[in-house]
Protein backbone atom coordinates (compact mmCIF):
# COMPACT_ATOMS: atom_id res chain seq x y z
CA UNK A 1 0.00 0.00 0.00
CA UNK A 2 0.85 3.19 -1.02
CA UNK A 3 0.26 6.38 -1.96
CA UNK A 4 0.22 5.23 -5.78
CA UNK A 5 -1.54 2.29 -4.90
CA UNK A 6 -3.91 2.90 -1.83
CA UNK A 7 -5.93 0.30 -0.19
CA UNK A 8 -9.54 0.17 -0.85
CA UNK A 9 -11.97 0.39 1.13
CA UNK A 10 -15.56 -0.71 0.81
CA UNK A 11 -17.88 1.53 3.02
CA UNK A 12 -20.81 -0.29 4.67
CA UNK A 13 -24.18 2.23 5.89
CA UNK A 14 -22.64 1.09 9.62
CA UNK A 15 -19.79 3.04 8.76
CA UNK A 16 -21.75 5.97 7.81
CA UNK A 17 -24.42 5.64 10.99
CA UNK A 18 -21.23 6.17 13.51
CA UNK A 19 -20.76 9.60 11.37
CA UNK A 20 -24.13 11.52 12.12
CA UNK A 21 -23.39 14.27 13.67
CA UNK A 22 -19.63 14.25 13.66
CA UNK A 23 -16.59 16.62 12.51
CA UNK A 24 -13.55 16.60 11.16
CA UNK A 25 -11.56 18.87 12.89
CA UNK A 26 -8.86 19.04 9.80
CA UNK A 27 -9.59 19.68 5.90
CA UNK A 28 -7.22 20.83 3.21
CA UNK A 29 -10.20 22.21 0.75
CA UNK A 30 -10.59 25.23 -1.80
CA UNK A 31 -9.74 27.95 -2.12
CA UNK A 32 -6.07 27.45 -0.88
CA UNK A 33 -2.54 28.27 -2.67
CA UNK A 34 -2.29 24.52 -3.47
CA UNK A 35 -4.72 22.71 -5.41
CA UNK A 36 -7.62 20.96 -3.75
CA UNK A 37 -10.21 18.86 -5.32
CA UNK A 38 -13.23 20.11 -3.99
CA UNK A 39 -14.24 24.20 -2.17
CA UNK A 40 -15.47 24.15 0.94
CA UNK A 41 -19.19 24.80 0.12
CA UNK A 42 -19.15 22.02 -2.04
CA UNK A 43 -17.76 19.86 0.87
CA UNK A 44 -20.03 21.76 3.38
CA UNK A 45 -22.88 20.08 0.91
CA UNK A 46 -21.39 16.72 0.98
CA UNK A 47 -20.89 16.73 4.74
CA UNK A 48 -25.16 17.38 4.59
CA UNK A 49 -25.96 14.96 2.41
CA UNK A 50 -24.17 12.30 4.49
CA UNK A 51 -25.43 14.18 7.80
CA UNK A 52 -22.20 15.12 8.92
CA UNK A 53 -22.15 18.51 10.65
CA UNK A 54 -19.62 20.24 10.60
CA UNK A 55 -15.54 20.30 10.17
CA UNK A 56 -12.40 22.93 10.45
CA UNK A 57 -10.48 24.53 7.53
CA UNK A 58 -6.96 24.27 7.49
CA UNK A 59 -4.73 26.23 5.68
CA UNK A 60 -0.84 26.08 5.99
CA UNK A 61 -0.68 29.77 5.20
CA UNK A 62 -3.54 31.54 5.66
CA UNK A 63 -6.22 32.26 8.40
CA UNK A 64 -9.47 31.02 7.67
CA UNK A 65 -12.15 32.52 10.17
CA UNK A 66 -13.70 34.74 7.77
CA UNK A 67 -14.31 32.11 4.65
CA UNK A 68 -15.73 30.02 7.83
CA UNK A 69 -18.44 31.88 8.67
CA UNK A 70 -19.55 32.53 5.27
CA UNK A 71 -20.33 28.28 4.90
CA UNK A 72 -21.35 27.92 7.49
CA UNK A 73 -24.23 30.85 6.57
CA UNK A 74 -23.94 29.54 2.94
CA UNK A 75 -24.80 25.89 3.57
CA UNK A 76 -27.53 25.59 6.63
CA UNK A 77 -27.19 22.78 8.87
CA UNK A 78 -23.30 22.80 8.73
CA UNK A 79 -20.93 24.48 11.01
CA UNK A 80 -17.90 24.77 9.65
CA UNK A 81 -14.94 26.95 12.19
CA UNK A 82 -11.64 28.59 11.02
CA UNK A 83 -8.46 28.25 12.03
CA UNK A 84 -4.83 29.71 11.73
CA UNK A 85 -1.30 27.78 11.91
CA UNK A 86 1.75 29.47 13.08
CA UNK A 87 4.11 29.60 10.32
CA UNK A 88 5.70 32.63 8.57
CA UNK A 89 3.44 33.36 6.50
CA UNK A 90 1.20 35.06 9.50
CA UNK A 91 4.45 35.75 11.72
CA UNK A 92 5.44 32.60 13.07
CA UNK A 93 4.54 32.79 16.57
CA UNK A 94 2.78 35.54 16.36
CA UNK A 95 0.52 37.00 19.26
CA UNK A 96 -1.02 39.75 17.21
CA UNK A 97 -1.75 37.03 14.39
CA UNK A 98 -3.55 34.55 17.27
CA UNK A 99 -5.29 36.99 18.91
CA UNK A 100 -7.05 38.74 15.54
CA UNK A 101 -7.84 34.70 15.24
CA UNK A 102 -9.57 34.84 17.60
CA UNK A 103 -11.58 37.45 17.34
CA UNK A 104 -12.61 36.21 14.05
CA UNK A 105 -14.11 33.36 15.47
CA UNK A 106 -10.92 30.48 14.38
CA UNK A 107 -11.59 27.34 16.54
CA UNK A 108 -7.72 26.10 16.56
CA UNK A 109 -4.45 27.41 16.52
CA UNK A 110 -1.49 24.88 15.27
CA UNK A 111 1.62 25.54 16.07
CA UNK A 112 4.25 25.34 12.91
CA UNK A 113 3.95 23.17 10.21
CA UNK A 114 5.63 23.69 7.12
CA UNK A 115 8.01 25.79 8.70
CA UNK A 116 8.54 23.71 11.86
CA UNK A 117 12.00 23.01 12.47
CA UNK A 118 10.82 19.61 12.87
CA UNK A 119 9.65 19.43 9.57
CA UNK A 120 12.24 19.17 7.10
CA UNK A 121 10.10 17.83 3.66
CA UNK A 122 10.27 21.43 2.49
CA UNK A 123 14.37 21.63 3.47
CA UNK A 124 14.51 17.87 1.58
CA UNK A 125 16.70 17.60 -0.94
CA UNK A 126 14.84 14.08 -1.45
CA UNK A 127 13.28 13.09 -5.16
CA UNK A 128 11.04 11.08 -3.48
CA UNK A 129 6.98 12.10 -3.18
CA UNK A 130 6.66 15.14 -1.06
CA UNK A 131 3.38 16.57 0.57
CA UNK A 132 2.03 19.11 -2.06
CA UNK A 133 3.61 21.92 0.39
CA UNK A 134 6.81 21.24 0.43
CA UNK A 135 7.17 22.40 -3.34
CA UNK A 136 5.98 25.68 -2.34
CA UNK A 137 8.41 25.70 0.28
CA UNK A 138 11.15 24.93 -2.17
CA UNK A 139 9.90 27.37 -4.41
CA UNK A 140 9.83 30.42 -1.85
CA UNK A 141 13.42 29.77 -1.08
CA UNK A 142 14.34 29.56 -4.79
CA UNK A 143 13.45 33.21 -4.82
CA UNK A 144 15.77 33.85 -1.60
CA UNK A 145 12.02 33.41 0.65
CA UNK A 146 13.44 31.58 3.40
CA UNK A 147 13.18 32.53 6.70
CA UNK A 148 15.02 30.12 9.61
CA UNK A 149 12.85 26.96 11.16
CA UNK A 150 10.17 27.56 13.61
CA UNK A 151 11.13 26.36 17.05
CA UNK A 152 8.55 26.86 20.30
CA UNK A 153 11.38 25.82 22.20
CA UNK A 154 14.46 28.77 23.63
CA UNK A 155 17.96 27.89 23.62
CA UNK A 156 17.53 26.37 27.37
CA UNK A 157 15.04 23.59 25.91
CA UNK A 158 12.18 25.80 27.31
CA UNK A 159 9.15 27.17 25.66
CA UNK A 160 10.25 30.41 24.50
CA UNK A 161 8.19 33.16 25.48
CA UNK A 162 7.23 34.04 22.15
CA UNK A 163 4.93 30.39 22.04
CA UNK A 164 3.89 31.35 25.87
CA UNK A 165 2.04 34.74 24.61
CA UNK A 166 0.75 32.64 21.74
CA UNK A 167 -0.44 30.28 24.68
CA UNK A 168 -2.26 32.95 26.43
CA UNK A 169 -4.23 34.42 23.81
CA UNK A 170 -5.02 30.66 22.77
CA UNK A 171 -6.78 30.42 26.27
CA UNK A 172 -8.16 33.51 26.64
CA UNK A 173 -10.27 33.11 23.37
CA UNK A 174 -11.11 29.62 24.16
CA UNK A 175 -9.58 28.25 21.31
CA UNK A 176 -7.98 24.91 20.66
CA UNK A 177 -4.36 24.37 20.81
CA UNK A 178 -2.87 21.90 18.42
CA UNK A 179 0.97 20.98 18.07
CA UNK A 180 1.03 21.10 14.55
CA UNK A 181 4.11 19.41 13.20
CA UNK A 182 7.19 20.22 15.65
CA UNK A 183 9.11 17.21 17.10
CA UNK A 184 8.77 15.16 20.21
CA UNK A 185 10.29 16.65 22.72
CA UNK A 186 8.64 20.42 21.63
CA UNK A 187 5.28 18.81 21.68
CA UNK A 188 5.51 17.62 25.47
CA UNK A 189 6.85 20.69 26.89
CA UNK A 190 4.14 22.39 24.55
CA UNK A 191 1.39 20.50 26.14
CA UNK A 192 2.67 21.04 29.61
CA UNK A 193 2.74 24.57 29.72
CA UNK A 194 -0.74 25.08 27.40
CA UNK A 195 -2.36 22.84 31.14
CA UNK A 196 0.09 24.83 33.08
CA UNK A 197 -1.50 28.36 31.39
CA UNK A 198 -4.95 27.71 31.50
CA UNK A 199 -5.65 26.05 27.62
CA UNK A 200 -8.50 23.54 28.57
CA UNK A 201 -8.17 22.21 24.92
CA UNK A 202 -5.13 20.68 23.73
CA UNK A 203 -4.86 18.46 20.33
CA UNK A 204 -1.63 16.38 19.56
CA UNK A 205 -1.91 16.77 15.38
CA UNK A 206 -1.79 13.33 13.84
CA UNK A 207 0.34 11.51 16.08
CA UNK A 208 1.19 8.74 13.24
CA UNK A 209 2.43 11.30 10.66
CA UNK A 210 6.47 10.77 10.09
CA UNK A 211 7.91 14.02 10.87
CA UNK A 212 5.40 13.11 14.68
CA UNK A 213 6.01 9.52 14.84
CA UNK A 214 5.11 9.01 18.33
CA UNK A 215 5.09 5.46 19.72
CA UNK A 216 1.70 4.50 21.82
CA UNK A 217 2.70 4.75 25.22
CA UNK A 218 4.00 8.39 24.09
CA UNK A 219 0.57 9.09 23.27
CA UNK A 220 -1.05 7.55 26.40
CA UNK A 221 1.18 9.81 28.58
CA UNK A 222 0.45 12.74 26.27
CA UNK A 223 -3.59 11.78 27.16
CA UNK A 224 -2.88 11.66 30.97
CA UNK A 225 -1.85 14.89 30.53
CA UNK A 226 -4.80 16.13 29.00
CA UNK A 227 -4.47 16.36 25.74
CA UNK A 228 -6.41 14.73 22.96
CA UNK A 229 -4.71 12.52 20.51
CA UNK A 230 -5.29 13.15 16.57
CA UNK A 231 -5.53 10.31 14.15
CA UNK A 232 -5.43 11.27 10.57
CA UNK A 233 -7.20 8.81 8.03
CA UNK A 234 -4.67 10.26 5.07
CA UNK A 235 -1.59 8.85 7.14
CA UNK A 236 -2.62 5.89 6.82
CA UNK A 237 -4.61 5.61 3.65
CA UNK A 238 -1.21 6.88 1.82
CA UNK A 239 0.92 4.03 3.32
CA UNK A 240 2.74 6.54 5.94
CA UNK A 241 2.02 4.57 9.34
CA UNK A 242 0.46 1.20 9.51
CA UNK A 243 -3.24 0.53 10.31
CA UNK A 244 -2.32 -2.42 13.11
CA UNK A 245 -0.25 0.50 15.01
CA UNK A 246 -2.83 3.35 14.76
CA UNK A 247 -5.49 0.76 16.09
CA UNK A 248 -3.09 -0.11 19.11
CA UNK A 249 -2.10 3.63 19.92
CA UNK A 250 -5.96 4.17 20.25
CA UNK A 251 -6.64 1.48 22.13
CA UNK A 252 -3.74 2.51 24.40
CA UNK A 253 -4.59 5.69 25.01
CA UNK A 254 -8.38 5.16 25.32
CA UNK A 255 -10.97 6.25 22.44
CA UNK A 256 -12.06 8.55 25.55
CA UNK A 257 -9.10 10.36 24.79
CA UNK A 258 -8.73 10.22 20.73
CA UNK A 259 -10.43 12.12 17.87
CA UNK A 260 -10.54 10.82 14.38
CA UNK A 261 -9.90 13.29 11.43
CA UNK A 262 -8.68 13.03 7.95
CA UNK A 263 -6.54 15.59 6.51
CA UNK A 264 -8.35 15.66 3.27
CA UNK A 265 -9.03 17.11 0.25
CA UNK A 266 -5.98 16.76 -1.44
CA UNK A 267 -6.55 16.29 -5.79
CA UNK A 268 -5.11 12.70 -5.56
CA UNK A 269 -7.42 11.86 -2.56
CA UNK A 270 -10.81 10.18 -2.00
CA UNK A 271 -13.57 12.92 -1.40
CA UNK A 272 -13.33 14.14 2.84
CA UNK A 273 -16.86 12.86 3.41
CA UNK A 274 -16.02 9.37 1.83
CA UNK A 275 -12.75 9.30 2.96
CA UNK A 276 -14.26 9.98 6.53
CA UNK A 277 -16.69 7.16 6.35
CA UNK A 278 -13.67 4.42 5.34
CA UNK A 279 -11.95 5.84 8.71
CA UNK A 280 -15.15 4.33 10.29
CA UNK A 281 -15.16 1.56 8.14
CA UNK A 282 -11.44 0.98 9.22
CA UNK A 283 -12.29 0.96 12.83
CA UNK A 284 -15.36 -1.17 12.77
CA UNK A 285 -13.53 -4.28 10.87
CA UNK A 286 -10.79 -3.40 13.43
CA UNK A 287 -12.95 -4.43 16.23
CA UNK A 288 -14.36 -0.91 17.74
CA UNK A 289 -17.54 -0.82 18.43
CA UNK A 290 -20.32 2.07 17.04
CA UNK A 291 -20.16 3.52 20.34
CA UNK A 292 -16.05 3.91 20.66
CA UNK A 293 -16.27 5.36 16.92
CA UNK A 294 -18.99 8.23 17.76
CA UNK A 295 -16.68 9.01 20.70
CA UNK A 296 -13.57 9.58 18.67
CA UNK A 297 -15.73 11.34 15.72
CA UNK A 298 -19.14 13.16 17.71
CA UNK A 299 -18.21 13.32 21.03
CA UNK A 300 -14.84 14.61 21.93
CA UNK A 301 -15.11 16.56 18.29
CA UNK A 302 -18.48 18.16 19.54
CA UNK A 303 -17.11 18.97 22.77
CA UNK A 304 -13.80 21.13 21.59
CA UNK A 305 -15.20 23.06 19.14
CA UNK A 306 -17.96 24.23 21.89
Amino acid sequence: MSAENPETITVTGAAWKCLQGAYDLQIHVGPDVIGRRIDDIDCAKEFLQHGLKGFVLKSHYVPTGERAQVVTKAVPGIKAFGAITLNHSVGGLNPVAVELAGRSQCKIVWFPTVDAENETAGRSTSTEKLPFWAKIQRELAATGIAPPPITVLDSSGKVSEAARRCIELIAKHNMILATGHIGRAEIFALVKAAREMGAQKVVVTHAEFPSQNLTADEQYELARMGAFIEHCFTTMYTGKAPWEGVLAAIRRAGPERCVLSTDLGQTINPPVAEGFAMFAQKLLDGGFSVDQIRRMAVTNPSALVQ
